[in-house]
């Protein structure tokens, strides 16, 4: 079971009040996260990630731990921790400006 953390916007979007969990089959990566976390909540269909390219949206970051993994390729595996639901898979929007 994966835990994620959601900003604000996006629970309220799912309809959650704080972090959610979803099961994901095969390798965890943050493509599958995201797969399942879509599959569980259609809401948030398209608000993560473009519909028609399935690239993350600009101003979003993904993040395990301290580490922002936003760059990182998809299907790159996640570390142990986050599979087992001992660290979560966190989406923060990000800001820009200054």
């Amino acid at each position: 079971m994966i835990t994620v953390k959601l900003p604000a916007h996006l629970r309220n979007l799912a309809e959650v009040t704080d972090t959610v969990h979803v099961e994901v089959e095969g390798p965890v990566t943050a493509r599958s996260v995201l797969d399942a976390l879509e599959a569980a909540y259609p809401a948030l269909r398209g608000t993560v990630r473009d519909h028609a390219t399935g690239k993350r949206r600009a101003f979003v970051r993904f993040y395990v731990g301290q580490q922002d993994i936003s760059h990182d390729p998809l299907d790159r595996p996640l570390p142990a921790e986050v599979a087992t639901g001992d660290e979560p898979f966190a989406i923060i929007g990000a800001m820009s400006g200054g």
